[in-house]
Order: C-alpha cells, then structure tokens, then sequence
C-alpha cells in the first residue's frame, strides 16, 4: 500500500513537473516583447524613460508605471511614437516618465508586458563609483591588494632608449602602476589617462567618495579618500616612466605574453628571466607584429603626461607640496618632451598586429596646455590651448560613426573642458561650440532609434559611451544648455540595462541585477574571484564580431534571442571583444558616476 502511494505520489510529482516546464516554455515562446530600464534606478528630478522591444507589431495605445509594493498603478501615458526596427526588434518605443518624480519602488507596464522593478530615489547612485573603484584596486601590479600578493617586481630592461645614451636591455625600476586588461602589459597613454580621470572625479566631486582603504589598498583609513589614493598610484608609476626629463617610456611588456590567461605573477617571456621589456617613447615607428607601427612623434603620450601630472599637483600641493612640486616640476619636463617632435605615439607588439593606435595628439596637447594654464595663469599656455583646439574641433568618431581600435584617444576632448572653464567671451563660446557640434553629429544618429544609440558599435563601444556622456554632462555645465538630458541620460541608462540585452555592462553592479557573469578575465575564470565594477567592452558590430580571431563562445548564447546583424555582446569568457573589463573605460566610468551621485545630492529630497 505505502509502495503504490509513492508510486502515486512519483506520478503526480513527474505531471506537475512536465506540466510545470510545459507552462513556463510556453510562456517564453509567447514573450516576444520587452520593456528595459537603467537596474540602477533614477533620481526623481532626472529624465526618466524605458525601452520597449518586439518582435512582432503590437498595436500599443498607453504604458503605466505602477507601485511594485502595491500594483497600483502611478501614471498613464500614451505610448508616443513608434520607433519601428532596431536591432533584434521590428518595433520600439520610448516610455518616457519623467513626469514620476515621488521616490519608491516601480516597474513598467504596457498590455502584458512588465519591466524589472527599479527604484526612484536621490540615493540610488550612493556608492557607485567607489564600488567601482574595487576593480581598479584589483587591477593593480607590484602589490595587489586583491591578492594580498606582489607580481612583476622584476620589471624591467629598456628597449629602443640607445638615442640617450642609454643602452638596450638597460635595468630600470619601473614597477607598479596597473595592469591594462585581462593581458598584463602596461600602458602609459591609458594609465596617464586614467589617473587624469580619477583626479578630476575627486577635484569635482570630493564628497562622493569614501576613506575606506590605506594608500596600498588594503583595509584601513588613512585620512585620504580612496579615489585619491588609487590617482596617486597611477602618478608614482608615471613618475617611474619619466625618471629624468630626457627620459620617458611608453609600456611594459608586449603580447609576446599572451601565451596563456593566468594570475598575475612573474612572467618569464622575454628570454631574461622575470624582467619584461621597457619600450622608450623615441618618436619614432617601432614594432608592430611583423612590420612597425605609424609612430610619428611624441606628444600624445607625453602630453597625457604632463596633463595628469598637472592636475596632481594642484590637488596635492595643501597635503604635501614637496610631491607636488615634484609633480609639477614632471608636468613641465613632460610639456617639454612632448614638443620634442610633434605627433602621436603608438604602443608596440611583437607577434601580432593589435596595438593602441592612436592617430591623433592635438587633443592631448590642448589638455595640457590647458592644465598649464589653469595652474599657472600663463597666457602662453592659452595661446598654446586655442592653436590645438581650433586643429580638432571634434573627435572624429562622432562625425565619421566608426574608428579604428584606440584611433581617437581619450575618446572624448578633455582640453575643450578644462579650456573653457579658464576663458571667457568669444574664446570661451568658440570652445563650448566644438562640444555642442560632436554632441550635435551623434544626437541626429541616437534620434531615430529608441534607444537613443548615436555611439559606434566599435570595439570598446562601452569606453565610447562613458565618455560621450561625460561631454554631454560638460557641455551642460558650460553653458546650462538642458537641450541635451535625454541624450546623455540615454548613454548613461545603456550601461546600465537600457539596451537590447537587458544587461548591465559593469560587473556586480548592480548586485540584484542582470550584469555580467562570465567576463574574459583571469580573475574569474581561474580564480573563481569577482571583478567588481570592472567595465566591460561592450557590443560591437556583428559584421566586426565575425571576422575576430580565436573567438569561441564555452556557453550556450543566453542572450542569443537579442543578438542581430547591429550588434552582438556575449556574457562569455570566450569572448574577448564585447566581455573583456578594460582599466582606463572603469576610471573613466567612476569619473562619470562619481558626477550621477554628486548631482543627485543637490536634488530635493523626494515625495514618498
């Protein structure tokens, strides 16, 4: 009797199971719609507006946004304009409901089909950029504090320096600083680049960030907020690459060690023991795989340089004004080195043909010139700004919609900024135009999608995103022109699940989100460790996808249904183009999320 009721009870189990599956199928194959919003949520005063995607044609009249605790529903709008294909949708809108500024928890609804919930609150970016801060710390090379481990103490033996008398395979301390990606190698152009951002994030927006960590990284307080400790990491490995002022190095190490993924330790890949190659900055093309790459000068590394090391100096000169003077003392030696031949400097490779290859360096003379005279005064230093502002007006990716890997480096004027803020009269409205007209080629692109899509799908389309944003949020500062909020905060939504996969593109963030999981990282893949807050790539062009080598994904495609001949991303570990977090695209990011949560703090308190 008691067999034949487990047998019974087997039976029943197994048809409520199948019957279970059947259900949840048949809902997934009817789902053929939905509705993204920014995970992170939104300020009551900021533009608010979700995505809808379908593929198939609906005839939608109104969308509701209702109380996730209550079901009630808040507002009632008509849906707007029919946006039509984009993507893997035949059809789009935008649900704009801005108009919702009570705080709370809600979703978006319209006929059957909901949104994840989200919260509208003044606090929902509270943390953010210090979280992301993590992935910097974790990024970091001699002493990694992650690890709680040290890593290339070797580093290195100089190449290509034989112009100063300093011969090959010279030994020179050039240890610390941060590993680039998920490759080891050391960049000084993404590094300068980097450690400008994070200063200015803390120069902007000082009371965003937290003293939760010791100047190595560790736990501790040590009276200094941690953005600045991690800048000031990134200016003492700058200050080892320019040890003397005829003397300054572009990288460390080359993809000769792309032999295998691993942990950072020592690596033995240059035929002298642990040492890795130091590349000198000489002007001059050096290898690039089997040929040699289009080096023509040195002023865009020198230049970003001279613009960190500046802006370091201002900022340390209250807290230690004999690092700052070595600071600013750096900042001139770099200006100088950069003159030394006008034209950009590409990074090397050994064996195959992927480097950074920057194509231009007026930008980053503008920048440091631009710091020159913000520090000093100097109308030299403005002439000097002005002369290289007017030689590129806009970056060249917002009017040609694409670009080579790393052509137009920062991916954004940062000098049209800093310029700006120290002009006035006609200079100063000449600058802000450059802005509004990059801002202007990009927003007749991003109009007539739903998603507001204006940026390229290039490699690194996150890295552009981020910085299309930050030139959005200065050129409103400048000139208080709102023309432009739902543009940047359609770029800043994108990253955070407003786009066709629904996911964000910053790891861990948010914790209770759809984020990424499986990103082309050591740290995860071997080691099993979280990335927290690293950026990644981001989609790209499938076109660009297809033709990629060693690209193999070691997981079904959940997000293959939102793949289409646009664009692909792919929550993989086997691909390195659109899941690979890259160091200088995370700074760049806390920079902007560092401004998100300092102006949330100047909204009023919200209506419950």
């Amino acid at each position: 009797m008691i067999k034949k009721c487990l047998n019974f009870l087997n039976l029943r189990q197994a048809f409520v199971l199948v019957f279970a599956c059947f259900v949840c199928n048949f809902a997934k194959a009817q789902q053929n719609a939905w509705i993204r919003i920014n995970q992170l949520g939104y300020t009551p005063a900021s533009k608010k507006v979700a995505v809808w995607g379908g593929k198939s044609i609906r005839q939608l009249r109104s969308f509701e946004i209702k109380n996730a605790k209550t079901g009630k529903t808040v507002y009632v709008h008509p849906v707007g304009k029919d946006y039509g294909s984009y993507g893997p949708f035949i059809q789009s809108f935008r649900f704009d409901f801005s108009a919702v500024q009570d705080t709370g928890r809600f979703f978006v609804q319209a006929d059957d089909v909901k949104s994840a919930t989200f919260r509208i609150a003044r606090d929902v970016y509270k943390g953010a950029a210090d979280f992301v801060l993590r992935y910097m710390r974790q990024q970091r090379t001699l002493f990694n504090p992650f690890l709680q481990d040290s890593c290339h103490t070797h580093d290195g033996f100089t190449l290509y320096a034989e112009k100063v008398g300093i011969q090959d395979s010279s030994r020179i301390d050039a240890g610390g600083g941060w590993h680039d990606a998920s490759d080891y190698l050391q960049y000084a152009t993404t590094s300068a680049n980097a450690t400008f951002h994070l200063l200015a994030a803390y120069r902007d927006f000082p009371r965003v960030f937290g003293d939760r960590k010791l100047v190595n990284g560790l736990d501790g307080k040590n009276g200094r907020a941690d953005v600045l400790d991690e800048a000031k990491w990134g200016l003492d490995w700058l200050l080892k690459m320019h040890p003397k002022a005829n003397e300054m190095y572009n990288q460390i190490g080359d993809d000769r060690d792309h032999a295998s993924m691993r942990m950072p330790k020592e690596d033995p890949y240059y035929g002298r023991g642990f040492e890795r190659p130091v590349y000198f900055i000489d002007g001059e093309p050096q290898q690039r795989g089997k040929f040699m790459n289009n080096t023509t000068g040195t002023s865009s590394t020198a230049g970003k340089f001279s613009s960190a090391f500046r802006l370091g100096a201002t900022l340390f000169d209250k807290e230690d004004r004999k690092y700052a003077r070595l600071l600013a003392k750096k900042s001139a030696s770099a200006y100088a080195y950069a003159n030394i031949k006008p034209g950009v400097t590409q990074t090397v490779s050994v064996k195959s043909p992927y480097i950074y290859a920057e194509d231009n360096w007026v930008d980053d003379m503008q920048l440091a010139a631009a710091m020159g005279f913000s520090a000093t005064k100097k109308k030299k230093f403005a002439q000097e700004a002005l002369k290289y502002a007017r030689q590129e007006k806009v970056t060249p990716w917002m009017i040609t919609d694409t670009a080579a890997h790393y052509q137009w480096y920062p991916f954004i004027n940062l000098g049209h900024y800093e310029l700006a803020k120290g002009l006035k009269g006609q200079d100063r409205e000449e600058i802000v135009s450059y802005y509004k007209q990059g801002i202007e080629e990009v927003n007749r692109r991003a109009e007539l999608n739903a998603f507001y899509r204006g940026v390229p799908f290039i490699w690194c389309s996150n890295n552009l995103t981020v910085s299309f944003a930050i030139q959005c949020l200065w050129y409103k500062e400048l000139t208080g022109d709102a023309q432009f909020d739902e543009l940047a905060q359609a770029n800043f939504d994108w990253l955070f699940g407003t786009n066709p996969w629904g996911t964000s593109m910053v790891y861990g963030l948010p914790s209770w989100g759809d984020t990424p999981v499986d990103p082309h990282s050591a740290f995860t893949f071997l080691g099993k460790h979280p990335i927290d807050g690293g950026l990644v790539d981001g989609p790209i062009m499938a076109s660009t996808y297809r033709n990629l080598i060693g690209i193999k994904l070691n997981n079904p495609d959940h997000y293959a249904e939102f793949q289409s001949d646009l664009a692909v991303y792919h929550d993989d570990y086997g691909d390195y183009s659109t899941n690979e977090p890259t160091m200088d695209g995370t700074a760049s990011l806390i920079y902007l999320l560092a401004s998100k949560e300092g102006k949330a703090m100047e909204e009023p308190i919200g209506k419950k």
